[in-house]
């Protein structure tokens, strides 16, 4: 008991220290990003914003994270620790530097990929996955030589997914701060310490940052903070679910992260489809979609939001009450949410299509007026 008061004594402080940090720096960072010139432009149909708003806020997410870690988490002779923060330093600077000037994709990947190397080679390692075959003998897949190589594709993938959804104000922003809350809760459940403070340092650090990228937006992350987003969970998440829930492992890491994940293997499949690179921008993620149909962008981040949730609460079931629990608790609330949905915004989706109708008709209208005075 004394040790679980304390651990959440230190877990209370870190989320503090770092929320606190994150939202006062983000205005210094703000003022930087106008100095260096790290503006966001809006320049086609995919940016949602309409005026150019400063980057680098993920520098300020950073920031706030990093003065938590060195004051709450011993880092001192923990390898894997310190490996995890230097790839983390190697991705912001990567970040920085793209948010300035963009930089070349495959330079990028490279970079990331060394990144990804730096932990995978000191134990931060994915060893066995849970067997997703229930009708198979064999409980896990163990990796053997193929652990490092499948890490640093966890690592790359989860670190480019983030930064794909971070298309809308707040919501990658959101998302990660839920997905980090649900790996936080867990590690509360099984005491681990570490695992759980990193985790509070991060939600702290998201939602201090969050009051600047609400929409409107006055700062975005960048690739500075999305792509250091992604790389804490995923490095985290072998620490605190590949490792130590063997049973549910292939699982619960999907589910907490299955909002970018789906949205980025979603975004390759449709693009390999269309005879495009996979690492063609477009304007066909989930949240693009949402405001096609009609959503606002605060509709569309709370429904995603919801859908992050429902994922995250059923890790969280699934790793204390076991499967059977989970799916119910899982299709409940998806039944909850979908009523909800219709509840909540049926009318100004319907006002809003009913005026974009009423557009199209008077568009039509003119363009046969235009067509009867022609000789």
């Amino acid at each position: 008991m004394p040790f679980e008061n304390q651990l959440i004594a230190y877990v209370v402080l870190a989320l503090l220290v770092a929320l606190v940090v994150s939202f006062l720096t983000t205005p210094v960072v703000k003022t930087f990003a106008y100095k260096v010139g790290a503006i966001d432009v809006p320049k086609d149909a995919r940016r949602m914003h309409k005026v150019p708003i400063p980057r680098l806020g993920g520098l300020a997410i950073f920031i706030g994270f990093m003065v938590s870690i060195l004051l709450f988490v011993n880092i001192r002779g923990n390898q894997q620790m310190q490996s995890i923060l230097l790839g983390a330093v190697i991705i912001v600077v990567l970040g920085v530097v793209d948010d300035i000037m963009a930089l070349p994709a495959l330079l990028k990947f490279v970079v990331q990929i060394v990144a990804a190397l730096i932990p995978a080679l000191h134990g931060v390692t994915i060893l066995a996955f849970s067997n997703p075959n229930i009708f198979s003998d064999r409980l896990y897949w163990v990796l053997g030589s193929l652990s490092v190589p499948f890490t640093v594709i966890w690592i790359v993938a989860i670190t480019n997914s983030v930064n794909l959804i971070d298309g809308l104000d707040g919501l990658a922003d959101g998302v990660s701060a839920i997905s980090a809350t649900t790996m936080l809760v867990i590690a509360l459940l099984y005491s681990e310490a570490q695992v759980a403070i990193v985790m509070a340092a991060l939600v702290g650090a998201c939602v201090g940052f969050m009051p600047y990228n609400l929409n409107p937006a006055k700062m975005f992350m960048g690739d500075t903070g999305a792509t250091f987003l992604g790389y804490i969970l995923a490095t985290m998440s072998i620490q605190g679910l590949f490792k130590y829930y063997a049973v549910v492992s292939f699982v619960v890491p999907f589910l907490i992260l299955g909002l970018p994940i789906f949205d980025t293997a979603f975004a390759f499949i449709r693009r390999i489809a269309h005879g495009q690179s996979p690492m063609h921008a477009d304007r066909g993620h989930i949240h693009h979609r949402l405001i096609d149909m009609g959503l606002n962008q605060k509709q569309a981040v709370a429904t995603l939001y919801v859908i992050s949730a429902i994922l995250g609460l059923s890790a969280v079931v699934l790793t204390t009450g076991g499967e059977q629990k989970a799916m119910l608790f899982f299709v409940t609330l998806c039944i909850v949410a979908a009523v909800a949905a219709r509840v909540v915004f049926p009318k100004e989706v319907k006002e809003e299509l009913r005026e974009e109708l009423e557009e199209l008709k008077d568009h039509g209208h003119h363009q046969e007026e235009k067509k009867d005075e022609e000789p």
